[in-house]
């Protein structure tokens, strides 16, 4: 049926009431800051949400209107996206709601106005394309492998799409990568499919930073809205066992994120970390136009010569923004009053809609 069309958006949006616009998002992942800082921004807002799991956003209050689904994946069903334009919504996507709705889906079937650029989904997904973006951009990022056999040292091994770390594993050889990978097949996480796309990139030794940028297409500008580091099992509690235990036991630790964590950089790096992320939405205007639109996120590690390296990024809100649903030190000092990112977002389309500029924000 062939890709939703700018224009056609355009086209629905034109067609609604802008002064009864409502902000939607699927309930998993970041909605909570979506919905409440939508709500900061005197918006209403909607939820689609799987049966069983509206509890949180009824206690805590956000969503002004609910559409209750069998499955996440049924946001994409035309029933659902005549309710969402009959609400004037304009909808915000997460990791979340590429994971459940499919890629596939949300480029080629959903026709509902959009908070950003929806090209670039597949850019974040596609581990090739990914790294395209940053070796445009001239990021100091790892180094790459192109076949297990070449492995020479010790290695991170990933997999395509928005797993949230699950199947992720370090290995120091050829043969370290292939009982990994069977190990990993055993437990269900691996699909022959994923196993022919892995990404084999050289271990970083560093510290974690997780930043969260946010651009703003009206303003042509970059800003850094907060930080953030993952609670990853079962590697965290790997590492908390003695050395002697963790030789003893059978364990094959991997990287699922479980929670994040606020932290703030030294500031002497600061420098470095606005300068990749230039680099990185200079390189999306030439690669994928319009380009990163709103919320983005550059993962990080800072080795013991203060490089900060870009492992992997984010072409939405990341989960990590769930840190700072009141603010962070770094969005204290942009906006002077707290400002998640779901508050950041709601106020892009606030000034879209004072200067008539829906169209630049908007697919």
């Amino acid at each position: 049926m062939g890709k939703v069309k700018k224009e056609d958006i355009l086209s629905i949006l034109d067609g609604y009431d802008k002064n009864n616009i409502t902000i939607a998002t699927l309930g998993s992942h970041t909605s909570l800051h979506i919905l409440q800082g939508a709500k900061a921004e005197g918006f209403k807002t909607a939820i689609v949400c799987e049966k069983g799991r509206e509890v949180p956003y009824q206690r805590f209050d956000v969503a002004d209107e609910y559409i209750i689904v069998n499955e996440f994946k049924d946001i994409v069903n035309e029933d659902v996206q005549q309710q969402l334009r009959d609400l004037n919504a304009i909808v915000v996507p997460h990791g979340s709601f590429v994971a459940y709705a499919g890629l596939e889906n949300v480029e080629d079937k959903f026709n509902v106005p959009m908070f950003g650029n929806r090209d670039i989904l597949r850019w974040e997904a596609e581990r090739d394309k990914e790294r395209q973006l940053l070796v445009e951009g001239d990021v100091r990022i790892p180094f790459k492998y192109n076949d297990s056999s070449e492995i020479d040292r010790p290695v991170m091994v990933k997999f395509p799409g928005a797993r949230g770390g699950r199947g992720y594993f370090v290995a120091s050889s050829t043969e370290e990568f292939d009982s990994k990978i069977e190990a990993m097949k055993a437990r269900g996480w691996l699909e022959d499919s994923d196993v022919a796309n892995a990404h084999i990139e050289e271990y970083v030794s560093g510290c974690n930073y997780c930043i969260h940028y946010f651009y703003s297409a009206l303003d042509d500008k970059v800003e850094v809205l907060g930080m953030d580091s993952r609670y990853e099992s079962s590697i965290d509690g790997f590492v908390r066992m003695p050395a002697k235990d963790q030789l003893d036991i059978d364990l094959s630790p991997s990287y699922v994120v479980t929670g994040n964590h606020p932290v703030v950089i030294r500031e002497s790096l600061l420098p470095q970390v606005f300068d990749i992320a230039d680099k990185l939405v200079e390189s999306a205007k030439k690669l994928v136009k319009p380009g990163l639109n709103g919320p983005f996120c550059m993962q990080t590690l800072v080795n013991d010569n203060l490089e900060v390296i870009c492992f992997e990024i984010s072409a939405r809100t990341d989960g990590g923004t769930n840190t700072f649903m009141n603010g962070s030190a770094y969005s204290y000092l942009s906006h002077g009053k707290p400002m998640s990112m779901g508050r950041r977002v709601a106020l892009e389309i606030k000034n879209a809609l004072k200067r008539e500029e829906l169209e630049k924000i908007i697919t």
